[in-house]
């Protein structure tokens, strides 16, 4: 299952903003958006719209009342006019760029990136779904450590969960990415399934757990009453 499918991830990650002039250059042609360089980006918004510009494929730089170079001038063979400024708030999936959304002052952009980041941490992070998801071996398996008081020192612990038939799992270290986890002991993702299946653990249960620890999950609840969680596979008991 890749990182893509996991069905665990709400969300967005690793939120930025980015101011981009959207450039009208051409008749009949849609708008290009581009950000001013570096050499300009002290201008506020007002010294930039309806500004006219030149443009290259990585950068724009508005002409009216700013010195340009010619060597700049001569690099930049696009001509334009600044339409508006747009803030586009830009998200991290798995080192690729996805596009969120735009609004037209950086205010704005901070209060989306606000919402969307949950300023507590702790927003979503507790999911209840089906037993079906684990076969009977890892269930009993999950039941055994959860009326064992002992540790499992495996970054995950079992508990029990009164008066239901729910058993819960703590994911510790959370997310469990190479990055987190070479922080925290020097390990890695593999290390960690190498691990945590040595010590017996069933591959059914650590898919599962991967998958919620890599979207930063920290309370696994298994349920036979919840819900099955579409993308996960499922188990005949």
């Amino acid at each position: 299952m890749t990182h893509t499918t996991n069905p665990f991830i709400r969300g967005y990650r690793g939120l930025s903003i980015q101011r981009l002039l959207a450039i009208r250059y051409e008749e009949d042609c849609p708008l290009t958006y581009l950000p001013l360089h570096s050499s300009q980006a002290h201008l506020a918004d007002e010294q930039v719209h309806r500004f006219p510009c030149v443009f290259c494929d990585d950068f724009a730089l508005v002409t009216e009342g700013q010195d340009i170079s010619s060597e700049m001038d001569d690099h930049c063979t696009g001509i334009g006019v600044v339409q508006t400024v747009v803030y586009a708030i830009t998200a991290d999936e798995y080192g690729t760029p996805l596009h969120v959304g735009d609004t037209y002052s950086h205010e704005a952009a901070l209060e989306v990136v606000r919402r969307l980041t949950f300023d507590t941490g702790h927003y979503s992070r507790c999911w209840e779904i089906s037993t079906g998801h684990l076969p009977n071996q890892a269930l009993a398996y999950l039941e055994h450590l959860a009326d064992t008081a002992t540790p499992t020192g495996l970054l995950f612990e079992a508990f029990r969960i009164p008066g239901s038939h729910a058993v819960g799992v703590k994911l510790i270290a959370t997310p469990w990415t190479d990055t987190n986890l070479g922080c925290i002991d020097g390990g890695s993702t593999a290390a960690l399934h190498q691990v945590q299946s040595k010590a017996g653990a069933p591959q059914p249960l650590m898919d599962v757990m991967h998958l919620a620890a890599l979207a930063d999950v920290r309370i696994l609840i298994f349920d036979p009453d919840a819900l099955v969680l579409e993308g996960l596979p499922t188990f005949d008991h």
